[in-house]
């Protein structure tokens, strides 16, 4: 069972839906092992639990037009 895990802020179901679908195709191409056998897990975290370069990326993305 091949695994593929992504940890990320929020996304729609259609960009998880496009993320599993491309993931599984190029794993499965470089790979060569059927596509069928791919899980992929999309872990999904609020942006108050996600922290870059010592901020929460809620902070930082209110003040990136500032």
């Amino acid at each position: 069972m091949p695994s593929i895990v992504l940890d990320i802020a929020p996304l729609t179901k259609e960009q998880k839906a496009q993320i599993v679908k491309e993931f599984t195709e190029s794993a499965s191409r470089i790979t060569g092992i059927d596509s069928k056998a791919f899980y992929v897990f999309v872990n999904e975290y609020p942006r108050d639990c996600i922290g870059v370069g010592g901020a929460l990326l809620s902070d930082r993305r209110s003040h990136a037009g500032a």
